[in-house]
């Protein structure tokens, strides 16, 4: 009977401490300092109906938020221009060039806005390099109304990060950095800049995805948020919970509404680095090109899962091909982490040490081995592209031609092995694949096609139903393609 009387005793407190804790927060208290939001009561708060309010967070964190104006001097034919010559559109340029020459180009100036945050005392600030790129003269607005010039210290085209700094001689508020992989999708962010040059807009949302790949460059990996970003958001801070700037707002969906894309900040973490030491970024090269292992590629390279890099192509004297990595591989780990996707890879080597030996799991022919390769330093590349002249033999919708010397010379070719696409049939196995005019097959179902009676034998064999797998060269990027009814 005691031990009832306790126990129902004790129930009674445990009831009555939790509706004093509920009582509190409905009444506007500070959330604990152990759960995932910040517990600073000037940060998060709850209002009577239990809502919570970012009056306080949104004070704290936006005098380090700053307003971007830039300038760009534009060559090139300007809006009054048809007021000048108001017979162009009738006749023509060539017409105008023919008996007047051609006039010269004006100069205009193009303003833009951005947005971006200050990361230090001595004023450096992070942005996009869009905002940035090409501008003549940039202008840092602070929120106090102060304005100052700002140079370009760094930036990499290739992740769309930029660098600026100013000189202010009096101190600047800063924006703390976050951790950007504790980020879960759920979490609330802020986001907080300039669209259509609303000074100091706030809007909030949730992490919809991590992760994103959104085909604005090898290194993709954003962060999807549906806090709305505008155009002039570019370059701002998305901030956490706890004030902290966990991505830079970069991209939007045109058209779409609640679909907004920022760059993880620990990416640009990485870069800080070399961008203010060298003003660019130096990245690790593997030298092979790279596609996804789809189900049908997995089947024909003897992979279980569709997951890895599947090596379509290795570049000439690269750290690759010395380390003896082949076209067909499938690279499935880089220095003991596992690559479930394709863009894992870009990453991982890019982020890698020049002249570091890194281990790589792959699969050859079924078989799983380990490779060690010394990381290079990444170059730019250089793209050209020719036009074909139509002739051909045709099969499966494919009509292929020998490459000739006229077309090794005119795609500035050194090997005259495969077959040159010159033509497609619309709706046939080969158009279904992706396959263009222009592209050389090298390959089929691995085996090498040196030429046309080569491809006829082969494909004379083939069975579309079973998929036909072709190693496909376009311009200086080889590929493997699926083929099939």
């Amino acid at each position: 009977m005691k031990h009832r009387k306790w126990l129902l005793m004790v129930l009674i407190l445990v009831l009555v401490a939790g509706v004093s804790v509920y009582a509190k927060q409905k009444v506007g208290t500070s959330v604990n300092p152990d759960t995932p939001y910040p517990a600073s009561p000037r940060q998060i708060s709850f209002d009577r109906s239990g809502l919570p309010s970012f009056s306080g967070l949104v004070k704290e964190v936006t005098p380090a938020v700053v307003n971007i104006n830039t300038t760009t001097v534009v060559k090139g034919v300007d809006l009054n221009e048809k007021m000048v010559n108001p017979f162009k559109d009738f006749f023509g340029n060539d017409f105008f060039e023919k008996f007047f020459g051609d006039a010269p180009r004006r100069e205009f100036k193009q303003r833009s806005l951005g947005s971006g945050f200050i990361i230090d005392k001595e004023g450096h600030i992070l942005t996009n390099n869009h905002v940035v790129e090409k501008a003549s003269s940039i202008r840092v607005k602070l929120t106090d109304g102060k304005e100052y010039e700002a140079k370009v210290v760094g930036k990499d085209p290739k992740t769309d990060i930029a660098l600026i700094k100013i000189n202010a001689k009096n101190g600047l508020p800063v924006a703390v950095i976050g951790d950007s992989d504790k980020l879960e999708v759920g979490d609330w962010v802020l986001a907080i800049g300039n669209p259509f040059g609303l000074e100091r807009t706030v809007t909030s949302g949730i992490v919809s995805a991590k992760g994103r790949v959104i085909g604005q460059g090898p290194y993709d990996d954003f962060i999807q948020t549906d806090a709305s970003i505008n155009p002039g958001n570019s370059g701002g801070p998305l901030f956490n919970l706890r004030g902290e700037v966990v991505g830079i707002s970069t991209a939007i969906v045109s058209g779409g509404q609640g679909i907004g894309f920022a760059i993880p900040i620990n990416a640009a973490k990485l870069l800080l680095p070399q961008l203010k030491a060298k003003g660019r970024v130096v990245r690790g090269w593997l030298g092979v090109v790279i596609q996804k292992v789809t189900p049908e590629l997995a089947k024909s390279f003897q992979i279980k899962e569709s997951e890895g890099a599947l090596v379509s192509d290795v570049i000439e004297d690269s750290p690759a091909s010395r380390a003896d990595i082949r076209r067909g591989d499938v690279i499935v780990s880089f220095d003991g982490h596992k690559i479930k996707e394709m863009d894992q890879l870009p990453r991982m080597v890019a982020g890698t040490e020049i002249g570091r030996k890194a281990r790589i799991g792959l699969v050859r022919e079924g078989k799983y081995q380990d490779v060690d390769v010394i990381i290079g330093e990444m170059k730019d590349e250089k793209k050209e592209t020719a036009e074909i002249s139509p002739e051909a033999e045709k099969n499966f919708g494919l009509v292929v031609q020998n490459i000739n010397p006229d077309i090794a010379r005119h795609l500035s070719l050194k090997d005259r092995r495969g077959v040159i696409v010159t033509d497609i049939r619309p709706g046939s196995p080969a158009e279904e694949a992706d396959l263009r005019p222009g592209d050389i097959i090298r390959e089929i179902n691995r085996r090498p096609i040196k030429n046309i009676e080569d491809f006829k034998e082969v494909m004379r064999r083939a069975n579309t139903r079973d998929g036909v797998v072709m190693l496909v060269k376009r311009e200086n990027v080889s590929f493997y393609a699926v083929m099939r009814d």
